[in-house]
């Protein structure tokens, strides 16, 4: 059977992107998409789901079968400490949403990474990996490996949880890593400050043998679909698009004018049945991000309230951690979801940003990464739509793409006037928001305000 990935043309200078569908469906007219970038690619993009970079997907658990034998296997192998992130990054990898990854980094995949934001596949070409998947030791753990060609990893529970074998160990160059992630060393990166500035001086990678699925316990496991389970799920539908949006927020009427415009686009282009992956970020984020579990009851209200079709929307959470590093870590976003099954992505303003942690100002140019993923090396076969802007359209009381010829009319709602809106107990305009998700997201910031009795909320569930 012919590919169903996308077939990408070299972009040209100052033209709007081209999307034509392809055989076995009749060719529709083309659609064209302004970016606002001097470049433009055109594309003629099959009906179906693409395929996984490097064109199969690298799931990393072993068969059942085989799990008593892993685990007495593990309890022999000089032991790594995995933290919360780590677990994170190793239930990433099981899964296949780095594919064509094998493990963690060795060191010519992580400065591959690191300088050129893609990895060289044996046969031939590249594919894109622009944020690090690496793990760090110290000297004590390092010296404890001695010699040993496998290590096993162990959850903070003392749980066997994976086995890296054929290992490699080399230094972790922490202020390199972090100037050409974020392209800043200032303090106050979330990430860095969490996972890299504290962490160990060397680097392990390694082939992976995951145990078992990673589980959190948390009542969200029925929605943390893996990329293989996605495409059967899209293939029982029968998509012939998929097209992601990732959030790490509440999901506003923009959002979903957003989703359902994209939805439209994609019909008017001749696909019979594409399916929105609403793919929120379900790893570490910073502290004053809705923490995962209530965003989950957010996005269920949404859907309960029909302002996105269950129909045509499958809810998954991306395990990935979130770094808040703009262009950069877009791309990884954006990667993932290939292997997934996308091949359209929903790219906003400034996506994977983050204010400024020192100045009062934004880390990243806001457009920077919709420009990026429309030149990144290894995304080609992915279509990026930009994002067009949506506000509250006073005229009509409801969320409206923007009209710069009556910018009076519009009204822009900030996500710091939401929180503000929502821990006052105050009502946005009407239209903003379904009242079912408004009233979640009131009842979230409610419960941050400590109890008579002095308790609080209790923190999100740790993976297992």
């Amino acid at each position: 059977m012919a590919s169903m990935a996308a077939v990408f043309c070299k972009p040209s200078h100052q033209a709007p992107l081209r999307f034509t569908k392809i055989p076995p469906s009749p060719p529709p007219p083309a659609l064209r998409v302004r970016t606002n970038t001097t470049h433009h690619r055109q594309l003629r993009v099959s009906a179906g789901l693409i395929e996984p970079d490097g064109g199969k997907l690298v799931e990393l658990l072993v068969d059942e079968s085989m799990r008593g034998l892993k685990k007495r296997e593990a309890l022999s192998q000089p032991r790594i400490k995995l933290s919360r992130i780590d677990l994170q990054w190793v239930h990433v990898l099981s899964e296949g949403w780095a594919t064509p990854l094998s493990g963690f980094m060795r060191e010519p995949e992580f400065l591959q990474t690191l300088h050129f934001n893609s990895l060289r596949l044996a046969g031939a070409g590249v594919v894109n990996m622009s944020v690090p998947i690496v793990l760090a030791i110290d000297d004590a753990v390092k010296h404890r490996i001695g010699a040993s060609s496998d290590v096993a990893l162990f959850a903070s529970d003392d749980r066997p949880v994976a086995i890296l074998k054929d290992i490699e160990i080399y230094k972790h160059p922490k202020e390199e890593r972090i100037a050409r992630t974020w392209g800043t060393t200032a303090s106050g990166l979330p990430y860095a400050d969490e996972a890299i500035k504290n962490a160990g001086n060397w680097l392990i990678g390694g082939d992976l043998e995951v145990i078992e699925p990673i589980k959190y316990h948390d009542g969200l496991d029925r929605f943390r679909l893996s990329p293989a389970e996605l495409r059967k799920e899209f293939t029982r539908r029968n998509a012939d698009a998929v097209f992601a949006f990732q959030l790490r927020n509440p999901v506003h009427n923009g959002h979903a004018l957003l989703m359902t415009d994209t939805r439209r686009r994609l019909l008017d282009m001749g696909y019979e049945n594409p399916i929105l992956l609403l793919n929120p970020l379900g790893g570490y984020t910073k502290a004053d991000d809705v923490p995962l579990n209530w965003r989950m009851k957010q996005h269920e209200k949404v859907l309960e309230d029909g302002v996105l079709d269950p129909e045509t929307t499958v809810v998954s959470i991306f395990p990935s951690p979130m770094h808040y590093a703009g262009p950069t870590e877009v791309q990884w976003h954006a990667k993932a979801r290939i292997n997934a099954g996308a091949n359209f992505y929903i790219v906003g303003r400034d996506p994977a940003g983050m204010g400024h942690p020192t100045e009062k100002r934004d880390l990243y140019d806001a457009d920077h990464g919709k420009k990026v993923l429309s030149m990144a090396p290894g995304l080609e076969r992915l279509n990026i739509l930009p994002f067009k802007v949506a506000a509250y359209d006073k005229t009509q009381g409801k969320m409206a793409f923007f009209d710069p010829s009556r910018p009076q009319d519009f009204l822009f709602i900030s996500g710091t006037k939401m929180r503000t809106l929502a821990r006052n107990k105050e009502n946005p305009p009407d239209g903003f928001m379904c009242p079912g998700g408004w009233s979640v997201l009131v009842e979230y910031y409610d419960s941050l305000i400590p109890a008579n009795n002095g308790r609080i909320p209790k923190p999100e569930a740790v993976p297992a």
